[in-house]
């Protein structure tokens, strides 16, 4: 049973409207896919016959953004919600020269001729059901998934591979690469999401056009990669990634974990590779973008840094693994676009893994620091997955997390005591000593020596003697 949403309501009404006008008009792509699988779709997308300029002037708010591909956007308000439902023209594609967008597109009024152009088979399904059992209104209720099979078009037989659980490209797989060289990212995505298989004639498509996926833009890339690490299924598509040969193509740095030894009294688990595969597979879907990254790259600069033991008594050793590894995160940072405040994240979060065993001998002021990170508990569950994925060992995560929840907030941030206003009017002048003079002050406080203005302008006069004093001593 699924709840009939203001997406599926909005999308309702614009097949009634274009198919009372006369137009052929059907749910299509991923949505009857979802649908069929027991999954609330994210959108609910539309194939018509009727050309755009038709659909633009049957609806009164439209965008025209993909119109010279066929696509318009319609705008509905369902329930006081806004919608937004891409209403898609049948069309036959040309040649794809860029490795992205058809050259020239033809409309045609064959909706069989319109899936052949789709990428798989379950992505090629359309669904007629101008009203679903039991919701006449679509108002209120639930209806029943198991109805919509006897209403699906299948052209491509995309149903027998979802109940085969098969990701497979519609007609030839080279072909279908070749127009959109992402679409060999989506297959990955599509198997992992769905512990579905690549089939396969697909998935010999794929070694062979890997070295292609270079032309992708680093956006789409960056994008498709962040679906496939927080959708649940993280492990799953980056092994699917190593199989296909898209992940030394994509992610040369992530490739070189494996066979990386690990000292075993630590990483019992294995190679980095196997390591990172396990924290992967921790990842909840819908988890932030950011930790996914961050438990993806935490230990990226351990190839690097990767030292044999010297003797029978050494182990292996990654002696400034860190450091390496945030100069190699900068770099994918940059490589794939990410923004100033998603790699600030993604950078720290591989800075400060190594900290948490650092904690229960931190002094009380530099504990309240580590805690003002920002986004601390991306932090924590990061170091919880690194722990879970080696010795399972969580001391130093139970000690950092009860710390940080029973700690004040206005204790690991407190105001202030003093300011520079306050340094100026017992006479020092503004400089570079003020940053050290206030960094003092917050110290005692953080530690709790200090509790008042005076107390803090005391400590000053203590370790830093204004001018008036240091002359008279003169």
């Amino acid at each position: 049973m699924l709840p009939a949403s203001p997406q599926f309501a909005a999308a309702l009404g614009i097949l009634r409207r274009l198919q009372e006008c006369g137009y052929q008009a059907y749910r299509a792509g991923g949505c009857v896919r979802d649908l069929l699988l027991g999954r609330e779709p994210k959108d609910y997308d539309v194939a018509t016959s009727a050309t755009p300029d038709i659909v633009l002037d049957l609806f009164s708010r439209t965008f025209a953004v993909g119109a010279h591909f066929g696509v318009v956007l319609v705008s509905e308000e369902v329930d006081g919600q806004p919608t937004i439902t891409e209403v898609a023209t049948f069309r036959s594609d040309g040649a794809y020269s860029d490795g992205r967008h058809p050259d020239q597109v033809r409309y045609t009024l064959s909706a069989e001729e319109d899936v052949q152009r789709r990428d798989f088979t379950i992505n090629g399904l359309l669904l007629d059901v101008p009203n679903p059992p039991g919701a006449p209104d679509l108002a209120a209720g639930t209806w029943e998934i198991a109805t919509l099979r006897d209403s699906v078009i299948d052209h491509v037989g995309g149903l027998a591979d979802l109940r085969a659980g098969i990701v497979r490209a519609i007609g030839s797989p080279v072909r279908r690469f070749e127009e959109d060289h992402l679409r060999m990212l989506r297959s990955v995505r599509f198997a992992a999401r769905f512990d579905f298989e690549i089939h396969p004639d697909t998935a010999t498509a794929l070694r062979a056009l890997a070295p292609k996926i270079q032309a992708v833009s680093r956006e789409r890339l960056r994008d498709e990669l962040t679906r496939m690490l927080t959708e649940g299924q993280a492990r799953r598509a980056f092994e699917l990634l190593d199989e296909t040969g898209l992940l030394a193509q994509v992610f040369p740095e992530v490739a070189e974990l494996k066979g990386i030894g690990q000292p075993p009294q630590y990483h019992p688990e294995g190679d980095v590779w196997t390591h990172t595969l396990l924290l992967l597979s921790q990842l909840a879907p819908g988890c932030s973008m950011t930790l996914a990254w961050g438990a993806l790259l935490h230990d990226i600069g351990k190839p690097a840094t990767y030292q044999a033991p010297s003797s029978p008594d050494d182990r292996i050793r990654f002696n400034g693994h860190v450091e390496v590894g945030v100069a190699i995160g900068a770099e994918i940072c940059r490589r794939l676009r990410f923004s100033g405040d998603e790699s600030s994240q993604i950078l720290a979060l591989i800075q400060n893994h190594m900290r948490f065993a650092d904690t229960p001998r931190m002094k009380t002021s530099t504990l309240k620091r580590f805690f003002r990170l920002d986004r601390f508990e991306e932090h924590l569950a990061l170091h919880k997955m690194d722990c879970m994925a080696s010795s399972g060992n969580l001391d130093y995560y139970e000690y950092a997390r009860s710390r940080y929840e029973t700690m004040p907030p206005d204790e690991v941030r407190p105001v202030p005591l003093i300011t520079g206003r306050e340094l100026i009017a017992l006479g020092y002048r503004p400089g570079a000593t003020f940053k050290s003079m206030l960094h003092a002050a917050e110290e005692a406080q953080l530690e709790g020596s200090i509790h008042t203005p005076e107390e803090a302008l005391a400590l000053i006069r203590a370790q830093f003697p204004p001018p008036a004093e240091k002359a008279a001593s003169a």
